[in-house]
């Protein structure tokens, strides 16, 4: 590969923010951004995974600064923000990858089932933009990246709430990316497709929250099967998405959904 092309998606020297770290799409994000040159501030509520992503970021030669970090809190948000700079001197990438999926019919929704998916998947996020933002400003720029969803565009019974906030995460995207443009800070969002990780594990675990092999072969292979090229994601899949908005391969990009769904929808 010609030198000039590496350096578009190189992120040598620079430091990156990974929300979610601690599983799935945001510990692969870490892992990819780990490879391209980043140092990492990781931060998810579960310790465990997040100590699990700190040693492999660590074993591809880069600096794992693991965090505990409820988003749901916007003053922890905040204090993650600061304890990022201080830390490792700047974030120049943050990627609001941590949420939640609960599902449930209209119907039936409790009020507090509701709040939770509101208070982590969305004002998460907007906390996570904020506190991005307000870091990025005095160094002249910075990369945001939104984690949405195929569930924003399409509409599936009982993923209201779901859905919902990843709707909003779209338009919350383009508002910060008018909002932040002044200080070429970019904000994109990624709207994944259906990929395997454990937030949608509970589909096919049986009562005692095993996996069960059968359902799994068939609900992967529904899941498949409603895609034109007739697969799923992986999260490596997402998190070369995010890699390249992040990195300055994307320098022209902002206030976009990109979506890596295997073209399960097409707005």
């Amino acid at each position: 590969m010609h030198e000039t092309l590496i350096r578009d998606f190189a992120m040598d020297g620079r430091v990156a923010v990974v929300t979610g770290a601690g599983s799935g799409i945001g510990q692969e994000a870490a892992c990819v951004l780990a490879e391209a040159g980043a140092d990492l501030v990781l931060a998810d509520i579960n310790a465990d995974g997040l100590a699990e992503t700190a040693r492999l970021v660590r074993e591809r030669g880069r600096t794992a600064a693991p965090l505990p970090v409820d988003i749901a809190d916007r003053s922890a948000v905040d204090d993650l923000a600061d304890a990022a700079v201080q830390a490792l001197g700047k974030v120049d990438a943050w990627v609001n990858g941590a949420g939640i999926l609960h599902p449930f019919a209209i119907l039936e929704a409790e009020e507090a089932t509701l709040d939770r998916l509101l208070n982590i998947n969305l004002k998460g996020t907007y906390w996570g933009c904020a506190a991005a933002g307000r870091v990025m400003k005095p160094r002249g720029g910075g990369a945001i990246v939104n984690i949405s969803s195929a569930a924003a565009d399409n509409p599936v019974a009982a993923l209201s709430g779901y859905a919902m906030t990843k709707a909003s995460i779209n338009m919350l995207t383009r508002t910060a990316a008018v909002e932040f443009g002044s200080f070429n800070c970019r904000v994109n969002a990624i709207a994944p497709g259906f990929v395997e990780t454990a937030l949608v594990a509970g589909a096919y675990c049986d009562e005692q929250g095993r996996i069960d092999p059968e359902r799994r072969e068939a609900f992967l292979r529904d899941r498949a099967a409603a895609t034109p090229l007739g697969t799923t994601g992986r999260p490596r899949d997402i998190a070369l998405a995010i890699l390249y908005l992040v990195s300055d391969a994307s320098r022209f990009v902002t206030g976009q959904v990109l979506r890596p769904n295997g073209g399960v929808v097409m707005p």
